[in-house]
C-alpha cells in the first residue's frame, strides 16, 4: 500500500507540474503561440487551455471529492489524445507526437493508483 501511495504522488506531481509548466509556456512563449497557429487553433483556445490545465493540476493535487478528480482525469486524457492527433495531423515529428502519449501513460498510472488508494483507505 505504501508503494502505491508513493507511486501515486510521484506520478501525479509529475503530471501536474508538466501541466502547469505547459500552461505558463502557453501564455509567455511566442514560439508556443506560433505552434498553436501551426496546428490550426485560434489564439483564445491557447489561453483557455492554459487556464484549464492549471485548474486541472490543482484538482489532482488537493483533496477534493472523487467526482471532481474524475473530471480532471477525463479532461487531461482528452487533452493528451487531442495533442497527439493534432501533432500527427499536422505532420509534426515523432518527438512532438510521443510526448502526449508518454504523459497519457503517466496519467493512467496516476488514475489507477488513485483508485487503489481509495480502495485501501475504505477498508
Amino acid at each position: 500500500m505504501k508503494t502505491n501511495k508513493i507511486t501515486y504522488w510521484v506520478v501525479t506531481i509529475l503530471v501536474s507540474v508538466m501541466m502547469i509548466n505547459s500552461a505558463v509556456m502557453y501564455l509567455t512563449k511566442p514560439e508556443i503561440k506560433q505552434a498553436f497557429v501551426h496546428l490550426g487553433f485560434p489564439s483564445y483556445f491557447r489561453v483557455e487551455l492554459a487556464a484549464l490545465k492549471v485548474i486541472g493540476a490543482i484538482v489532482l493535487l488537493v483533496p477534493l471529492p472523487r467526482s471532481v478528480k474524475e473530471w480532471a482525469y477525463s479532461g487531461f486524457a482528452i487533452t493528451f489524445v487531442s495533442a497527439f492527433v493534432a501533432h500527427s495531423a499536422s505532420g509534426d515529428p515523432a518527438s512532438a507526437r510521443i510526448m502526449p502519449i508518454i504523459f497519457l501513460v503517466l496519467l493512467v498510472v496516476s488514475y489507477i493508483t488513485y483508485h487503489r488508494n481509495l480502495k485501501f483507505d475504505n477498508k
